[in-house]
This record gives C-alpha cells, sequence and structure tokens, in this order.
C-alpha cells in the first residue's frame, strides 16, 4: 500500500534551462516548472534559476554549482532531443549515481499516449541520483513541462526525496 510521505520542511529545488534563444522573459519551459513547483511546498530562490546556452561545460558548470549548495532537486528543462546541440543528457548522465530508468519510461509512455504520439521516441528525458540529491531533465516544450510535473514528479518529489535522505 502507498502511502504518502511528508517531509517536515519544503523541498529546495533549482532550475536550469539549456537553450540557445531563451531569455529569463522568453523561457517558458523553465517558467512553467518554477509556476507548478510553487503550487507545492518548494522553495526556489532567485538565484536557483539559470539559462545556460546548449554547450556540455556551461551545463555542468551550473549543476556542479547547485550539487555543493544545499539542493534536493535539479529540474534541467530543454536540449534532450536528438539534434546536435542537444547536449543535456550527456551532460547530466555522467553526475548520476544511480539512474531512474522507470522516469524516461513512464514519461516516453506518457507523452505517447497523451500528448505527441510517435513523437515521443525523439525524448530522451532521464533522471538521476547524485548522493542525496535528484537531477532531473525534461524537454523544453510546455506540453512536456506540464506532463511531467502533474504527472509524475509533483506526485513523487516529497517521496523521492524522502527516500534519498533515508
Amino acid at each position: 500500500m502507498h502511502t504518502n510521505v511528508k517531509l517536515d520542511r519544503p523541498v529546495k529545488c533549482a532550475v536550469l534551462t539549456v537553450s540557445d534563444t531563451r531569455t529569463k522573459e522568453t523561457d517558458k519551459g523553465g517558467q512553467t516548472v518554477i509556476e507548478l513547483l510553487n503550487t507545492k511546498d518548494v522553495t526556489i530562490e532567485p538565484q536557483h534559476y539559470h539559462i545556460v546556452k546548449d554547450e556540455k561545460e556551461a551545463i555542468q558548470a551550473q549543476i556542479q554549482t547547485w550539487l555543493d549548495e544545499d539542493i534536493d532537486v535539479i529540474i534541467t528543462t530543454g536540449g534532450t532531443g536528438i539534434a546536435q546541440r542537444d547536449v543535456t543528457i550527456e551532460s547530466v548522465t555522467p553526475f548520476f549515481d544511480k539512474e531512474i530508468e522507470g522516469f524516461g519510461e513512464l514519461f516516453r509512455y506518457l507523452s505517447y499516449t497523451v500528448d505527441v504520439g510517435t513523437r515521443a521516441l525523439l525524448s530522451r528525458a532521464v533522471a538521476g541520483t547524485v548522493g542525496h540529491k535528484l537531477i532531473l531533465s525534461l524537454p523544453g516544450s510546455t506540453g512536456a513541462v506540464k506532463l511531467a510535473l502533474n504527472k509524475l514528479i509533483l506526485q513523487e518529489l516529497e517521496h523521492l526525496v524522502h527516500e534519498l535522505n533515508k
């Protein structure tokens, strides 16, 4: 039987948008992540929202900075497709101690059945743990962000953080 885990503190999140063209004013994917997280007991400090170019070094430098801080969850959006410039997955997976394969599998299944049909096979969304922290990498579209947050992440976020800190 599944029991709802309730932490005795807010979950601390950071949001990283990976894009060569987005600014904070035009970053609908990252802003949607923040808006949806704000509906739950989540803390996102202003310094924990950044936009970096689709470059491995920039992505990894920001991830490493946040891994060294008191953050529970890092959510990236963008750069998860198959275009030559899409390097988010190659940038974040080297950090993983454990990959959470079910996240990507479920996300692609939901994308296929609910949202984009066979185009779901282009998504390389992943999740993994780094010590007591969680990294989730999502596509940049608002549809994908809403699907991932509403159907997967928000339902399990506190449970995931609890499990990582046992």
